[in-house]
């Protein structure tokens, strides 16, 4: 999906077509959060000012590094795990037992429909914590952009659970969807308060 340009994915994302959609969007925004956190750690490797926190800043962009590519993976994986639940809303449901094959088929693809923008926003709270980091112990003429960083994870992480809780409106009762649900509401009461958090610290920086 990350393959096509900029101006590709946003035409994609603007069509009548189910994927890419609110989920590999998610994706994308989370990357871009990262990448500026990253761009932090860039401009403050190398420095003298910033030596003593060095190979901390190393480590944080190494993890960094490895977000960022997996976030560009999902973009794509949310449009293959969606594509099963789209072709099973187009099945017929014309008679009794057209409409249970349909609601069985549905009922199969939306544990894993859910799960790709679960991953989503796992990483987003992971992206926020890197953030930080960033903002507390990079150069401080990017603090800015841990900011802008922590903003951008908040919007993917956000987004991600939209696209969590409209799959798990559809699942049918169970210990599944109770336990995503937990895990849902876990990620977004810790990354909103910290995300918040950064970004009004690095606002009275400023």
């Amino acid at each position: 999906m990350l393959t096509k340009s900029c101006e590709e994915f946003i035409t994609a994302l603007a069509s009548r077509e189910p994927v890419p959609g609110g989920g590999g969007a998610a994706a994308y925004v989370g990357a871009l959060g990262m990448a500026l956190g990253n761009m932090v750690g860039n401009l403050t490797v190398g420095k003298k000012k910033y030596r003593d926190v060095e190979e901390e800043i190393l480590a944080l962009m190494k993890r960094g590094e490895e977000l960022i590519a997996r976030l560009e993976e999902l973009v794509s994986e949310d449009a293959i795990a969606f594509r099963p639940l789209s072709d099973a809303y187009r099945l017929p449901s014309g008679t009794e037992e057209e409409k249970a094959f349909k609601e069985q088929q549905i009922q199969a693809a939306l544990p894993e429909a859910a799960r790709v923008p679960m991953e989503i926003a796992k990483l987003s709270l992971e992206v926020i914590r890197l953030q930080e980091s960033f903002a507390e112990k990079g150069s401080v003429l990017a603090v800015s952009d841990a900011g802008c960083g922590a903003a951008f994870a908040r919007a993917a992480l956000m987004s991600a659970r939209l696209n969590v809780l409209i799959n798990l409106k559809l699942m049918d009762e169970g210990p599944l969807k109770e336990a995503m649900r937990r895990e849902i509401d876990g990620y977004t009461e810790e990354g909103i308060e910290l995300a918040d958090r950064v970004f009004g610290n690095v606002e009275e920086r400023l």
